[in-house]
Protein backbone atom coordinates (compact mmCIF):
# COMPACT_ATOMS: atom_id res chain seq x y z
CA UNK A 1 0.00 0.00 0.00
CA UNK A 2 1.50 2.90 -1.43
CA UNK A 3 -1.42 5.71 0.08
CA UNK A 4 0.05 9.68 1.33
CA UNK A 5 -0.20 9.91 4.99
CA UNK A 6 -2.29 12.14 5.15
CA UNK A 7 -3.12 14.32 8.64
CA UNK A 8 -6.52 15.75 9.35
CA UNK A 9 -6.79 19.71 9.10
CA UNK A 10 -6.51 21.90 12.45
CA UNK A 11 -6.00 17.74 15.19
CA UNK A 12 -2.91 16.65 13.39
CA UNK A 13 -4.37 13.32 13.92
CA UNK A 14 -3.94 9.88 11.72
CA UNK A 15 -6.55 8.87 9.05
CA UNK A 16 -8.12 6.30 7.76
CA UNK A 17 -5.30 6.24 5.08
CA UNK A 18 -2.62 5.62 7.63
CA UNK A 19 -4.46 2.82 9.11
CA UNK A 20 -5.19 1.22 6.29
CA UNK A 21 -1.33 1.67 5.41
CA UNK A 22 -0.25 0.43 8.85
CA UNK A 23 -3.03 -2.92 8.65
CA UNK A 24 -1.41 -3.30 5.18
CA UNK A 25 -5.20 -3.61 3.80
CA UNK A 26 -7.34 -1.09 2.04
CA UNK A 27 -8.86 2.20 3.28
CA UNK A 28 -12.18 0.78 1.87
CA UNK A 29 -11.74 -2.00 4.19
CA UNK A 30 -11.20 0.18 7.35
CA UNK A 31 -13.88 2.03 6.34
CA UNK A 32 -16.14 -1.12 5.98
CA UNK A 33 -14.49 -2.26 9.57
CA UNK A 34 -16.18 0.60 11.31
CA UNK A 35 -19.59 0.62 9.03
CA UNK A 36 -20.26 -3.02 8.44
CA UNK A 37 -17.70 -4.73 10.41
CA UNK A 38 -19.18 -8.70 9.82
CA UNK A 39 -17.88 -8.11 5.67
CA UNK A 40 -14.44 -8.11 6.52
CA UNK A 41 -12.21 -11.25 7.82
CA UNK A 42 -10.89 -11.47 11.42
CA UNK A 43 -7.76 -11.28 10.78
CA UNK A 44 -8.06 -8.20 9.15
CA UNK A 45 -10.20 -6.65 11.42
CA UNK A 46 -7.55 -7.76 14.22
CA UNK A 47 -4.52 -5.68 12.07
CA UNK A 48 -7.02 -2.80 11.64
CA UNK A 49 -7.93 -2.88 15.26
CA UNK A 50 -4.21 -2.82 16.29
CA UNK A 51 -3.70 -0.29 13.86
CA UNK A 52 -6.03 1.71 15.56
CA UNK A 53 -4.46 1.29 18.57
CA UNK A 54 -1.33 2.09 17.68
CA UNK A 55 -2.14 5.19 15.90
CA UNK A 56 -4.52 6.72 18.44
CA UNK A 57 -6.83 6.32 15.05
CA UNK A 58 -9.84 8.52 15.85
CA UNK A 59 -13.08 8.24 13.44
CA UNK A 60 -13.89 11.55 11.73
CA UNK A 61 -17.77 11.77 12.64
CA UNK A 62 -18.78 15.23 11.15
CA UNK A 63 -16.05 14.65 7.83
CA UNK A 64 -19.13 13.37 5.49
CA UNK A 65 -21.45 16.94 5.78
CA UNK A 66 -18.58 19.31 6.05
CA UNK A 67 -16.36 21.31 3.58
CA UNK A 68 -13.98 22.11 6.80
CA UNK A 69 -13.51 19.64 9.46
CA UNK A 70 -14.11 21.98 12.08
CA UNK A 71 -16.65 23.81 13.29
CA UNK A 72 -17.35 26.29 16.25
CA UNK A 73 -17.59 23.02 19.09
CA UNK A 74 -16.06 22.87 22.26
CA UNK A 75 -15.85 19.04 24.10
CA UNK A 76 -15.85 19.67 27.59
CA UNK A 77 -16.11 16.52 30.26
CA UNK A 78 -16.54 16.72 33.74
CA UNK A 79 -17.20 14.15 36.32
CA UNK A 80 -21.18 14.67 36.56
CA UNK A 81 -24.19 17.19 36.30
CA UNK A 82 -25.61 15.99 39.50
CA UNK A 83 -23.06 17.62 41.67
CA UNK A 84 -23.84 21.28 41.78
CA UNK A 85 -20.53 21.65 42.44
CA UNK A 86 -19.69 21.38 38.38
CA UNK A 87 -22.80 22.86 37.47
CA UNK A 88 -21.34 26.72 37.67
CA UNK A 89 -18.13 25.62 35.66
CA UNK A 90 -20.29 24.43 32.99
CA UNK A 91 -22.23 27.49 32.81
CA UNK A 92 -19.11 30.14 32.88
CA UNK A 93 -17.83 28.18 30.09
CA UNK A 94 -20.93 27.92 27.97
CA UNK A 95 -21.90 31.64 28.66
CA UNK A 96 -18.45 32.89 28.07
CA UNK A 97 -17.87 30.63 24.64
CA UNK A 98 -21.59 31.47 23.47
CA UNK A 99 -20.54 35.22 23.25
CA UNK A 100 -18.01 34.65 20.24
CA UNK A 101 -20.65 31.79 18.69
CA UNK A 102 -19.19 28.78 20.38
CA UNK A 103 -21.34 25.87 21.52
CA UNK A 104 -20.18 23.47 24.38
CA UNK A 105 -20.45 19.67 23.31
CA UNK A 106 -20.80 18.24 27.28
CA UNK A 107 -20.13 14.86 28.85
CA UNK A 108 -19.42 13.25 31.46
CA UNK A 109 -17.47 10.42 32.97
CA UNK A 110 -18.69 9.46 36.33
CA UNK A 111 -15.23 9.91 37.99
CA UNK A 112 -13.91 7.00 35.37
CA UNK A 113 -10.77 7.34 33.50
CA UNK A 114 -11.96 4.53 30.91
CA UNK A 115 -15.12 6.15 30.51
CA UNK A 116 -12.76 9.76 29.87
CA UNK A 117 -11.22 7.90 27.53
CA UNK A 118 -14.17 6.76 25.62
CA UNK A 119 -15.51 10.48 25.79
CA UNK A 120 -12.46 12.18 24.38
CA UNK A 121 -12.38 9.57 21.49
CA UNK A 122 -16.10 10.32 20.69
CA UNK A 123 -15.78 14.24 20.73
CA UNK A 124 -12.44 13.98 18.90
CA UNK A 125 -14.78 12.61 16.02
CA UNK A 126 -16.38 15.58 15.79
CA UNK A 127 -13.64 18.06 15.50
CA UNK A 128 -13.91 20.14 18.35
CA UNK A 129 -11.92 23.19 18.24
CA UNK A 130 -10.64 22.47 22.22
CA UNK A 131 -11.39 20.44 24.61
CA UNK A 132 -11.65 21.12 28.10
CA UNK A 133 -10.66 18.55 31.07
CA UNK A 134 -11.51 18.02 34.89
CA UNK A 135 -8.32 17.58 36.40
CA UNK A 136 -5.22 16.35 35.19
CA UNK A 137 -5.09 12.46 35.70
CA UNK A 138 -6.13 10.42 33.09
CA UNK A 139 -5.65 7.18 31.46
CA UNK A 140 -2.53 6.41 29.65
CA UNK A 141 -4.64 6.05 25.95
CA UNK A 142 -5.83 9.36 26.90
CA UNK A 143 -3.16 11.15 27.43
CA UNK A 144 -1.83 9.65 24.41
CA UNK A 145 -4.73 11.13 22.25
CA UNK A 146 -4.00 14.54 23.78
CA UNK A 147 -0.46 14.49 22.99
CA UNK A 148 -1.28 14.24 19.28
CA UNK A 149 -3.68 17.01 18.76
CA UNK A 150 -3.16 20.62 17.59
CA UNK A 151 -6.18 21.63 19.11
CA UNK A 152 -6.41 23.53 22.99
CA UNK A 153 -6.80 21.61 25.35
CA UNK A 154 -7.51 22.61 29.28
CA UNK A 155 -7.35 20.84 32.30
CA UNK A 156 -9.66 22.68 34.99
CA UNK A 157 -10.17 22.46 38.51
CA UNK A 158 -6.66 21.64 39.15
CA UNK A 159 -2.78 23.13 39.17
CA UNK A 160 -0.38 21.11 38.12
CA UNK A 161 2.53 23.01 36.97
CA UNK A 162 4.30 19.80 35.97
CA UNK A 163 1.00 19.08 33.15
CA UNK A 164 1.75 20.42 29.15
CA UNK A 165 -1.71 22.24 29.28
CA UNK A 166 -2.65 25.02 30.83
CA UNK A 167 -4.42 24.66 34.35
CA UNK A 168 -7.61 26.77 35.32
CA UNK A 169 -8.16 25.27 39.02
CA UNK A 170 -6.68 25.20 42.71
CA UNK A 171 -4.72 23.24 45.26
CA UNK A 172 -6.98 20.65 46.76
CA UNK A 173 -3.38 19.54 48.91
CA UNK A 174 -3.71 23.26 50.18
CA UNK A 175 -7.42 23.25 51.21
CA UNK A 176 -7.28 20.13 52.80
CA UNK A 177 -4.04 21.61 54.70
CA UNK A 178 -6.49 24.58 55.36
CA UNK A 179 -9.01 23.10 56.73
CA UNK A 180 -6.90 21.06 59.05
CA UNK A 181 -5.19 23.64 60.50
CA UNK A 182 -8.59 26.12 60.87
CA UNK A 183 -9.80 22.94 63.22
CA UNK A 184 -6.72 22.63 65.36
CA UNK A 185 -7.05 25.95 65.44
CA UNK A 186 -10.59 25.97 67.10
CA UNK A 187 -9.37 23.02 69.56
CA UNK A 188 -9.89 19.83 67.89
CA UNK A 189 -7.58 17.20 68.12
CA UNK A 190 -8.99 13.74 67.14
CA UNK A 191 -9.50 14.91 63.21
CA UNK A 192 -10.38 12.42 61.06
CA UNK A 193 -10.93 12.86 57.33
CA UNK A 194 -13.95 11.33 55.58
CA UNK A 195 -12.83 10.65 51.61
CA UNK A 196 -15.86 9.70 49.15
CA UNK A 197 -15.10 6.18 48.46
CA UNK A 198 -14.82 6.81 44.59
CA UNK A 199 -11.96 5.15 43.24
CA UNK A 200 -11.13 7.86 40.36
CA UNK A 201 -11.82 11.22 42.57
CA UNK A 202 -8.25 12.05 42.60
CA UNK A 203 -9.03 15.70 43.75
CA UNK A 204 -10.45 14.16 47.04
CA UNK A 205 -7.00 12.26 47.92
CA UNK A 206 -4.88 15.01 47.27
CA UNK A 207 -7.26 16.55 49.80
CA UNK A 208 -6.53 13.97 52.16
CA UNK A 209 -2.97 13.93 51.41
CA UNK A 210 -3.22 17.83 53.03
CA UNK A 211 -4.98 16.71 55.25
CA UNK A 212 -2.61 13.73 56.54
CA UNK A 213 0.89 16.05 55.67
CA UNK A 214 -0.31 18.93 58.27
CA UNK A 215 -2.05 16.36 60.77
CA UNK A 216 1.78 14.86 61.89
CA UNK A 217 3.50 18.35 61.66
CA UNK A 218 1.02 19.16 64.03
CA UNK A 219 2.05 15.88 65.82
CA UNK A 220 -1.32 13.92 65.37
CA UNK A 221 -2.15 10.89 63.97
CA UNK A 222 -4.44 11.45 60.98
CA UNK A 223 -7.17 8.76 60.02
CA UNK A 224 -8.40 8.66 56.99
CA UNK A 225 -12.43 6.86 56.43
CA UNK A 226 -13.36 5.24 52.83
CA UNK A 227 -17.24 6.01 52.32
CA UNK A 228 -19.04 3.41 50.81
CA UNK A 229 -19.41 4.53 46.79
CA UNK A 230 -23.20 4.95 47.21
CA UNK A 231 -25.51 7.90 47.73
CA UNK A 232 -23.42 10.60 49.40
CA UNK A 233 -26.11 11.75 52.06
CA UNK A 234 -26.24 7.87 53.17
CA UNK A 235 -22.68 7.64 53.07
CA UNK A 236 -22.21 10.17 55.31
CA UNK A 237 -25.17 9.45 57.55
CA UNK A 238 -23.39 5.92 57.71
CA UNK A 239 -19.78 7.38 58.18
CA UNK A 240 -21.11 9.60 61.15
CA UNK A 241 -23.03 6.58 62.74
CA UNK A 242 -20.17 4.37 62.54
CA UNK A 243 -17.52 7.24 63.87
CA UNK A 244 -20.23 7.78 66.96
CA UNK A 245 -20.55 4.42 67.98
CA UNK A 246 -16.42 4.16 68.50
CA UNK A 247 -15.55 4.18 71.88
CA UNK A 248 -12.96 6.49 70.48
CA UNK A 249 -15.23 9.08 69.17
CA UNK A 250 -13.17 11.78 66.98
CA UNK A 251 -13.79 15.32 67.43
CA UNK A 252 -14.34 17.01 64.30
CA UNK A 253 -15.04 14.93 60.72
CA UNK A 254 -13.61 16.74 58.05
CA UNK A 255 -15.51 15.53 54.71
CA UNK A 256 -14.78 15.31 51.26
CA UNK A 257 -17.52 17.08 49.72
CA UNK A 258 -20.71 19.09 51.23
CA UNK A 259 -23.37 16.43 50.12
CA UNK A 260 -21.66 13.91 52.32
CA UNK A 261 -21.34 16.22 55.53
CA UNK A 262 -24.82 17.04 55.14
CA UNK A 263 -25.70 13.67 55.15
CA UNK A 264 -23.73 13.54 58.78
CA UNK A 265 -25.70 16.70 59.90
CA UNK A 266 -29.06 14.92 59.39
CA UNK A 267 -27.72 11.83 60.93
CA UNK A 268 -26.59 13.93 63.91
CA UNK A 269 -30.41 15.22 64.43
CA UNK A 270 -31.86 12.08 63.99
CA UNK A 271 -29.73 10.51 66.76
CA UNK A 272 -29.89 13.77 68.79
CA UNK A 273 -26.27 13.85 68.61
CA UNK A 274 -25.20 18.00 68.93
CA UNK A 275 -23.14 19.59 66.43
CA UNK A 276 -20.68 20.59 67.05
CA UNK A 277 -20.52 20.35 71.01
CA UNK A 278 -20.36 16.21 70.87
CA UNK A 279 -18.70 16.25 67.11
CA UNK A 280 -17.50 18.84 64.65
CA UNK A 281 -18.22 18.52 61.06
CA UNK A 282 -16.73 20.37 57.81
CA UNK A 283 -16.97 19.56 54.56
CA UNK A 284 -15.59 21.13 51.01
CA UNK A 285 -17.40 23.04 48.05
CA UNK A 286 -20.22 25.23 49.59
CA UNK A 287 -23.37 23.77 47.92
CA UNK A 288 -26.18 25.89 48.13
CA UNK A 289 -27.69 24.26 51.13
CA UNK A 290 -24.69 24.08 52.93
CA UNK A 291 -25.38 27.58 55.05
CA UNK A 292 -28.78 26.46 55.04
CA UNK A 293 -28.25 23.42 56.91
CA UNK A 294 -28.88 23.16 60.96
CA UNK A 295 -26.12 24.09 62.26
CA UNK A 296 -24.61 25.70 59.04
CA UNK A 297 -21.75 24.20 57.57
CA UNK A 298 -18.16 24.87 58.03
CA UNK A 299 -16.50 24.62 54.75
CA UNK A 300 -14.25 25.45 52.07
CA UNK A 301 -15.41 27.88 48.74
CA UNK A 302 -14.27 27.52 45.35
CA UNK A 303 -14.19 29.77 42.10
CA UNK A 304 -16.74 27.40 40.19
CA UNK A 305 -18.01 30.13 38.00
CA UNK A 306 -14.47 31.23 37.04
CA UNK A 307 -13.03 27.94 36.46
CA UNK A 308 -15.37 27.46 33.63
CA UNK A 309 -15.28 31.45 32.67
CA UNK A 310 -11.74 32.03 32.57
CA UNK A 311 -10.91 28.43 30.71
CA UNK A 312 -13.47 29.40 28.36
CA UNK A 313 -11.16 33.04 27.73
CA UNK A 314 -7.91 30.90 27.60
CA UNK A 315 -9.62 29.27 24.41
CA UNK A 316 -10.55 31.97 22.81
CA UNK A 317 -7.35 33.54 23.63
CA UNK A 318 -5.45 30.84 21.85
CA UNK A 319 -7.98 30.61 19.26
CA UNK A 320 -7.17 33.69 18.34
CA UNK A 321 -10.78 35.47 18.98
CA UNK A 322 -9.55 37.88 22.07
CA UNK A 323 -6.15 39.79 21.17
CA UNK A 324 -3.68 39.40 23.86
CA UNK A 325 -4.46 41.35 27.15
CA UNK A 326 -8.49 41.53 26.41
CA UNK A 327 -8.58 38.44 28.10
CA UNK A 328 -8.02 38.32 32.17
CA UNK A 329 -5.74 35.87 32.95
CA UNK A 330 -6.28 33.16 35.37
CA UNK A 331 -4.00 33.21 38.48
CA UNK A 332 -1.94 30.00 39.14
CA UNK A 333 -3.18 28.99 41.33
CA UNK A 334 -7.03 30.37 41.83
CA UNK A 335 -8.27 31.40 45.08
CA UNK A 336 -10.45 29.83 47.07
CA UNK A 337 -11.88 30.76 50.59
CA UNK A 338 -12.73 28.92 54.23
CA UNK A 339 -16.37 29.36 55.20
CA UNK A 340 -16.70 29.46 58.87
CA UNK A 341 -20.09 28.67 59.96
CA UNK A 342 -21.62 27.33 63.18
CA UNK A 343 -21.01 23.45 62.57
CA UNK A 344 -17.36 23.34 63.26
Amino acid sequence: MNEPVRKRRGLGRSTVFDVAKLAQTSAISVSRYFKEPERVSQETRERIRSAIDQLGYIRNEAAGGLASTQGRIVGAIVPSVSNSIFAETIQGLSTTLSKHNYQLLLATHDYSVETEEKVVRAFLGWSPRALVLTGADHSAATETLLAGLQIPVIETWDVRTERPYPQIGFSHRATGRDMTLYLHGRGYRKIVYVDSGIGSDFRARKRAEGYEETMRELGLAPHIVQADATAPLDAGAEVFSAQMARADRPEALFFANDNMAAGAIYEAARAGIRIPEQCAVAGFGDFPFSEKLTPALTTIRVPRYDIGRLAAQAILLRLGELEEGSAVLAPEPLPYELIARASA
